[in-house]
């Protein structure tokens, strides 16, 4: 079992990358929706993240 899990997404710009922490953060009762701000290391910018299936990655890298 790998003790760091990798989560596939994707940017607003379209780049699929992995990241080791997608934050789940909630705001009062209910949640913020599915995205999340994160670092792209493609554009090197924080853009809305969403989480991308693994077959659909697979199917994009090829």
């Amino acid at each position: 079992m790998d003790l760091m899990e990798r989560t596939v997404v994707r940017c607003a710009e379209g780049h699929v990358f992995s990241t080791a922490t997608f934050p789940m953060q909630q705001l009062d009762a209910g949640r913020i929706g599915p995205g999340r701000l994160i670092r792209c290391p493609r554009c090197a910018r924080l853009r809305h993240a969403v989480i991308v299936e693994p077959a659909v990655a697979e199917a994009e890298r090829g």
